[in-house]
């Protein structure tokens, strides 16, 4: 049986850890956040692969997810939900690579549609991050994981004090420091909660002339959204992007007029230029990459710690 430990506690680290555990390794968790304090609880959590290279790999790894969380959406525990919705594109050739790990899509009608838009339409899984969080944290913690609270400073510290057999580091964008990866970027992504007056279907719409917008109805509120600065370190909540975003929702979505404001974040999703999953060598033990992922850790969570733990190999 090996021992392994994963550095984060993100929806990548906690589904890394609960597929390892489930092939019989004995998991640890070091994460100094806990997986609601990190982007993974900001997100708006829509099955979408946004701010992620869209290679094959990617999309397999996006197709193995949404099967995933489609069983999951048969438990109500999980706050996962299959949910209706459209792709707005304001463009005259779009980039519908994504709609390959889709089982089923189709053009919108031109029925509330903004001017000169475009859509697709599909159901895709919808994650109640709060929910699918604490429910997949008390998973893998049944499962036996252990999870301890530490800020890793220090790859090569970590290596020191851990008695594992293997490192799996993904840790969003701190990984990228802790593997000398000059390659990841912050992408700052802000958003605002409304109260829901009753929607059940989301929208994204990427082309905005005034910028990223989308539309997220939970079971208690509409996720607004969103931004998408490249570069950005700063997790304040911006009152005058806030009122942009509002702008933007409301326009697409009338019925959010009017509608309370019950809380808001920002966060810091972990760009790169293609996302890293790979053994990392120079170390002496077998060291892991699972990062990059953009604004697309939920829809590939399950593909990746699939790939992980295929890497890894059996107990």
């Amino acid at each position: 049986m090996s021992r392994v430990t994963v550095v984060g506690a993100g929806v990548i680290g906690l589904s890394i850890a609960h597929e390892l555990a489930a092939a019989g390794h004995t998991v640890r968790i070091v994460a100094a956040r806990e997986a609601a304090a990190s982007v993974s609880g900001v997100a708006a959590a829509i099955w979408f692969p946004h701010d992620v290279d869209s290679s094959a790999r990617v999309l397999d790894s996006a197709a193995v997810t949404y099967r995933r969380l489609e069983r999951l959406a048969g438990d109500p525990r999980t706050g996962v939900h299959m949910r209706p919705g459209t792709v707005l594109s304001r463009r005259r050739n779009p980039d519908v690579s994504w709609t390959r790990a889709v089982p089923h899509t189709e053009p919108a009608g031109p029925a509330g549609l903004p001017a000169g838009a475009t859509g697709v339409r599909c159901v895709v899984p919808l994650v109640e991050t709060g929910a699918y969080l604490a429910w997949l944290r008390e998973t893998v913690l049944a499962a036996g994981v252990r999870i301890r609270a530490a800020e890793v400073t220090s790859l090569a510290g970590l290596l020191r004090e851990d008695d594992g057999d293997v490192l799996v580091v993904a840790a969003g964008l701190r990984s990228a420091a802790l593997l000398d990866d000059d390659e990841c970027f912050p992408i700052r992504g802000q958003v605002v909660r409304l109260a829901n007056p009753g929607l059940t279907e989301w929208f994204t719409d990427a082309d905005n002339p005034e910028g990223l917008a989308y539309v997220v109805p939970r079971r208690l509120d509409v996720v607004c959204g969103g931004t998408g600065e490249i570069g950005s370190w700063d997790e304040r909540v911006d009152p005058e992007i806030e009122a942009a975003i509002l702008r933007r929702v409301r326009a697409l979505v009338p019925e959010l007029t009017g509608q309370p404001v019950l809380s808001r974040a920002a966060g810091l999703r972990p760009g790169r230029s293609s996302v890293r999953l790979e053994a990392v060598p120079g170390f002496d033990r077998p060291v892991f990459a699972c990062y990059g992922h953009g604004g697309a850790g939920f829809t590939l969570s399950w593909g990746e710690a699939a790939r992980i733990a295929a890497l890894v190999g059996p107990a």
